[in-house]
Order: C-alpha cells, then structure tokens, then sequence
C-alpha cells in the first residue's frame, strides 16, 4: 500500500515540475502593471526570434513566406476603368519582426501591439483590364514590390477557454489591423502579348503613384492581413496555456 502512495505522489510531483516548466521560446511576464508591457514586448520578440527558425514543439517549422490567395483593385469606372486581380501572393521578410510596444488590459484580455519591418518583398501573378492614364494596361504577368518601413498596429481580444488538460487558453474574438509605408518600388514583368515600350511606360506609372496605388489596395490587404493574422494567433494560442504568457499566481 505505501509504495502504491508513493508511486501516484512522485506521478503528481512529476507532472507538476512539467506543468510548471516554462518553454525556451517564451519568456513569462508578471501580472504587474508596472512591467507587463514591457515583459510582453520582449516576449513577443523572443517568440518572434525563434519563430525565425522554427518551432517543432507548436508543430511550426517555417513562417515565411506569408501567403495571400488573392486581392483585387479598381481605379476609375467605365469600359476604360482599370481592374487588376493579384493572386498566389507570396511576402517575405515579415520575420524580421520587431515588437516595438504593448498596450494590454489583463481584465478585459485586450492587447494592442506596435510593430516595424524593416523591408517586405512581394512577388505576385497579376491579371489586369482597362487603363492607366493613356496606357493600355490590359494583359497579365508578374507583380514584384518591395516595402520598406513598414509599421503596423494590431489589436485584439481574446476569450480564455479550458483546456483538455485544466489549463487556460485564450482564443482571438476580435482582431484589428492597420499599416503603412515609408517607401514603395514596384512594378510588373514579363507582360503576356505585351512589349518592352507598354511594360516601361506601366512601370513608370506605377513607381510614381506608388503610394496611391497602395491607399487603394490597402482594403483588401488590410482584411486577408487580419485574417492571416488571426489565423496565426490561434494556432499559437492552442499549444500555449495564458500561464506561460502570464504569471496567474
């Protein structure tokens, strides 16, 4: 009877040295609001660093690229009004991460981050109608752009749960985002039935309008972001308890 006793207490004691154990790729912030953001900063960037290489324990092994299936975009109306679809959109350099600021609200589970990226590039297949300025801009190709200073702020709240385990985990109720661009080069390649004139005087265009280019794809980039964005958040929020974000006790 005592070795029966002895053996569920070591069980007990065992599980709860791995209940406790806190992971490498995670730093636990205190409940103090004096120092949580700024723990849940630095977490945020420890997390995102070993992201970087992969993280086989949340079944993670490769971040980049970021994938969008699709955005669309319409400038001017009529027969002439120009139309491109982008699809198979592929972004890079979204690891480099840096979490910059955290606003949280532990009673209300509401975050909101600031982070920069110091340079995104995008390759896309594109297919496009109508007209831009005097350029017939019909046909298809290859999308490239490269984004530098990006700066984004997210938002969210989440609803903590209990696990098959007794733990807590939160999921994403809600999940905001917006951006901009410090500076923008893009452009298009290997026009189909184009030529080499039509394919400079587009990516003259494109260049010098930039910036209202993105302002008018902004929309939709901004919710397959957040969709992406919350998409990822959850997979992490399922394998991570909130303990080993937050110090409960």
């Amino acid at each position: 009877m005592f070795k029966i006793v002895l053996i569920v207490l070591t069980s007990l004691l065992c599980c709860s040295t791995v209940r406790a154990q806190q992971p490498y790729y995670l730093q636990q912030c205190p409940r103090d609001e004096q120092y949580i953001n700024e723990c849940l900063r630095d977490s945020g960037n420890k997390l995102v660093h070993f992201l970087r290489q992969g993280i086989p324990e949340l079944e993670i092994y490769e971040i980049e690229p970021v994938d969008i299936d699709e955005i669309g975009i319409a400038l001017g109306s009529g027969p002439d009004g120009y139309r491109a679809l982008f699809r198979n959109i592929q972004a890079f350099g979204v690891s480099n991460m840096t979490v910059t600021n955290v606003r949280s609200d532990l009673e209300s589970l509401q975050f909101q981050m600031t982070c920069e990226i110091p340079r995104i590039k995008v390759r896309a297949q594109y297919r496009s109608s109508g007209v831009l300025i005097l350029v017939k801009a019909s046909g298809a190709g290859e999308y490239w752009g490269e984004y530098e200073g990006v700066k984004a702020k997210i938002y969210f709240k989440a609803q903590p749960h209990e696990g098959q385990d007794g733990r807590t985990y939160l999921t994403t109720e809600m999940v905001k985002m917006d951006f901009n661009v410090k500076d923008i080069q893009m452009g298009v390649d290997n026009i189909a039935n184009g030529n080499a004139v039509i394919q400079a005087a587009l990516n003259l265009f494109i260049n010098s309008n930039a910036q209202e280019l993105l302002k008018e794809m902004k929309p939709a980039l901004r919710t397959k972001l957040t969709l992406v964005i919350r998409n990822f958040m959850d997979r992490i929020f399922t394998k991570i308890p909130l303990d080993q974000w937050i110090n409960l006790n």
